[in-house]
């Protein structure tokens, strides 16, 4: 009886167990398409690692962003590892591309703004420009970052209102990062107008006494008083201060206006407000004369 040969003894790896559309799966290609998920999960698993080992020699392995980020380069190796595997398998992606082309296009424009917060979401995270803790001016409105996701960073307003903001808007738009200095200074500007018959010196030297009396006032840099206008009703001037308690921004400027104040009223200084002169043509004047006579 004659033995069977390599090729026959191992035939039957190569018998159709079943069909995907025209593509008949054996049970060798169905082996090799399932190693290669295999494979993509254990490179993933390693590159996971690898990266978070360095977040933890640099203190970053809490961020919940990072984690985000992490876990979506697993998914995105997982995906790219099942498709290597269905072309491994013999399987065409074009045509379940095409097959899926009208959905595709359907998902893709409903994912279109989801798409860019992501991608603005790993610049964030990649840069490092913002980062939980922050103080942030945004349209306007200052806000202290509390989380940074992959899809949208949630902070806190002064009013204790907590907002999520898209991360386009971060990356986008113009903001202003108050704490991106390890210090935290900036400058803390009040304006206020005199009038016209002001002692400008007096003005400048009683301003520039309120500054360098905050107790709450970075000492080593100046107070700068500006005059900054001249304006319709006032003499416009700007008093910078520089303190490093951005939060508090609010409250500081309310302490730095009252100290204006009171030192203008102890030094006769007085702060304009709006006038307006009205003039009257002689013969108007003559006949509200008569008519009060």
């Amino acid at each position: 009886m004659s033995q069977p040969t390599g090729a026959s003894r191992w035939g039957f790896l190569h018998d159709k167990l079943f069909a995907v559309g025209d593509t008949p799966v054996s049970l060798s290609t169905l082996t090799a398409a399932i190693a290669v998920v295999a494979l993509a999960y254990a490179t993933s698993w390693l590159v996971r690692r690898a990266l978070q080992r360095g977040l933890a020699r640099r203190g970053m392995e809490k961020s919940v962003g990072l984690k985000a980020s992490l876990q979506a380069l697993h998914y995105f190796l997982l995906l790219t590892g099942f498709g290597i595997a269905l072309s491994t398998a013999g399987i065409k992606l074009s045509a379940l591309l095409a097959a899926g082309a009208g959905l595709a296009v359907g998902i893709g424009l409903g994912l279109q703004n989801s798409v860019q917060n992501l991608a603005a979401g790993v610049v964030l995270i990649v840069e490092r420009s913002v980062r939980p803790g922050d103080i942030l001016e945004v349209e306007g409105t200052i806000v202290q970052v509390k989380e940074m996701r992959l899809r949208s960073t949630v902070a806190v307003t002064r009013d204790s209102e907590w907002v999520i903001l898209p991360n386009t808007s971060l990356v986008q738009a113009k903001i202003t990062n108050l704490t991106m200095r390890n210090d935290h200074k900036f400058r803390l500007r009040v304006a206020v107008g005199v009038t016209y018959g002001s002692d400008l010196v007096v003005v400048r030297r009683v301003l520039r006494a309120v500054g360098e009396s905050m107790p709450w006032r970075v000492p080593e840099l100046p107070v700068a008083v500006f005059l900054e206008d001249f304006g319709s009703s006032s003499v416009d001037y700007l008093l910078a201060v520089w303190c490093d308690q951005p939060w508090e921004a609010r409250v500081l400027r309310s302490e730095l206006r009252e100290a204006i104040w009171t030192a203008f009223k102890d030094n006769g200084i007085t702060i304009a407000f709006p006038q307006v002169d009205v003039h009257f043509d002689p013969p108007v004047t003559a006949g509200l004369s008569r008519r009060v006579a």
